[in-house]
């Protein structure tokens, strides 16, 4: 069975909540949308004021849990800036995130793929060495990032996330 996270309506678009550098006194924005033709945007604008420089959004969902997943397929549409892809495996705020890094050209519709094997784990933009592998089946958040100095607007387009 194949699990699917589609991004497509105005419900699964709500679920979303912006998670800047505020929380460290920066200036970032974001936001996530249903555009007018269909899929979700996660845009807004990274401010590199006061030494900070991130935005991100989270959805608690398990829609992307499942045991024995080798990884996950990313159908966005990007702006020619790099961006994570982020999952924790609880509900809690602040915690352990697995990431995994990509940088769709700008403007064409792409599939990325992100394999379970090469998330890497981080705490708080931090790699924590010693942490479990991303146990898939325990997936409980799901998340967008932009980051690491590209300062400006950002807008990335997702239709949709599928576990393989």
């Amino acid at each position: 069975m194949t699990h699917v996270l589609h991004l497509d309506t105005v419900a699964a678009c709500a679920l979303w909540q912006p998670i800047n550098d505020q929380v460290m006194g920066g200036l970032s924005s974001s936001g996530f949308r249903l555009d007018a033709a269909g899929w979700a945007v996660f845009e807004g604008t990274v401010s590199l004021q006061n030494n900070e420089g991130f935005a991100s959004v989270r959805a608690n969902t398990r829609a992307l849990a499942r045991a024995g997943a080798a990884g996950y397929l990313l159908h966005v549409l990007g702006d020619g800036k790099r961006y994570k892809f982020n999952l924790r495996t609880d509900d809690a705020l602040d915690g352990l995130t697995y990431q995994a890094s990509f940088q769709p050209p700008a403007g064409v519709w792409t599939d990325i793929t992100v394999l379970v094997a090469g998330m890497t784990p981080t705490y708080r933009g931090q790699l924590v060495p010693r942490a479990p592998r991303l146990q898939p089946e325990r997936i409980r958040q799901v998340g967008w990032m932009i980051a690491h100095g590209q300062a400006g607007p950002f807008a990335l387009g997702i239709r949709s996330v599928t576990v393989f």
